[in-house]
């Protein structure tokens, strides 16, 4: 694949980089990077591509871990690769890899629908010119979970290739119609996308996003065994928990005066787990659980359905599996606290 084939809407571009040129840190690479870059890699197959994203969220670095690895490695992959590394300024900013977007700046993965807005629109749109005209067998698009969590991969359309990416790293599969203005969801109708969630960022989430670039980059067909993705299960139509306006969040062992809600400081240790009726998420000062809203993606409200306030403690009304649930009190205001979906008795 020619690198000339690839939109001008992003700020860089770098075809096969030798292991040297890359640096010895994955923040020395960034720093030559000096912004967003498409890093394209010819295969052993010219004939074909496979997509990959990443760094969309500059406190997310398995995936940028990944491809630094790769590159340092110098090997060849089975196809051409072409990977779009996102947040390089946010993700260089100090302390480094701490935030998710830098202040005064859009979320990057919120960006890609209309209208494509201010830099981080623009940047959008042509990622995704980019991804139309390169025209990929599939994208995966690496992400780190905001709190501890099992891996898992999202998507917005479910079907055997959905499956097969997925087991690049979970046999966990959600599958949501929630509409955020994700890539995932702007490609839904192109090419087979997943959003591979790796964990919360630490050792065993790099090492879960290098084996599964490695394992994409390499295979002679994604889609060829069966057997490899039967074990996905999958999890449908989460529910999107989030703070009411105007209210404040904290993390604690017990109610914080100052918050409005306070969510147990370990609550990201349910994650993909069950809670059961009654127990308990965290405390609110007003006996009312509006100070959460859980709407589904009709946009319909399904608090009362799901919470309820028993003597100060937020509850489950019914039996529920939390997912996506984050400890980072930012990114719960910004964005939202957890996912949740009601569990029937079958699966109790």
């Amino acid at each position: 694949m020619d690198g000339a084939q690839l939109s001008q809407a992003t700020t860089g571009e770098w075809t096969d980089p030798k292991a040297r040129d890359v640096g010895t840190t994955v923040e020395e690479f960034l720093t030559r990077l000096g912004g967003p870059t498409w890093i394209v890699l010819s295969g052993q197959d010219p004939s074909r591509t496979r997509a990959v994203t990443t760094l969309l969220h500059g406190n997310e670095p398995s995936g940028v871990r990944a491809i630094f690895q790769w590159l340092r490695s110098g090997t060849r992959p089975h196809v051409n690769l072409a990977c779009f590394i996102g947040a390089v300024d946010a993700a260089l900013a100090q302390p480094g890899f701490a935030y998710r977007q830098l202040p005064d700046c859009r979320d990057l993965n919120r960006c890609f629908r209309m209208p494509f807005e201010g830099r981080e629109g623009r940047m959008a749109a042509g990622v995704l010119d980019t991804l139309r005209t390169i025209n990929p067998e599939a994208l995966v698009d690496f992400h780190n979970t905001s709190g501890r969590s099992p891996a898992y991969g999202v998507t917005t359309r479910l079907g055997e290739p959905q499956k097969a990416l997925t087991a690049l790293v979970s046999d966990h599969l959600i599958v949501t119609d929630l509409r955020l203005g994700t890539l995932m969801e702007a490609t839904e109708d192109d090419f087979p996308t997943i959003t591979a969630e790796c964990g919360g960022g630490d050792a065993r989430s790099d090492q879960t996003a290098m084996t599964a670039l490695r394992t994409y980059g390499m295979a002679e067909s994604l889609w060829d065994a069966p057997h490899r993705y039967a074990h996905v299960k999958t999890f449908h139509h989460p529910i999107r928990v989030s703070l009411e306006a105007g209210k404040r969040v904290a993390y604690g062992a017990s109610l914080v005066p100052e918050a409005d809600l306070t969510l147990r400081k370990d609550a990201d240790q349910f994650n993909f787990g069950v809670l059961n009726q009654g127990e308990t998420l965290g405390w609110v000062r007003d006996a009312s659980p509006g100070v959460v809203v859980a709407r589904d993606a009709k946009g319909r409200d399904r608090t009362r359905e799901m919470f309820a306030v028993i003597e100060g403690r937020l509850v489950v009304a019914q039996p529920a599996r939390i997912m996506m649930m984050t400890t980072n009190p930012h990114i719960a205001v910004s964005d939202c606290l957890f996912y949740c979906l009601p569990v029937s008795s079958s699966e109790l």
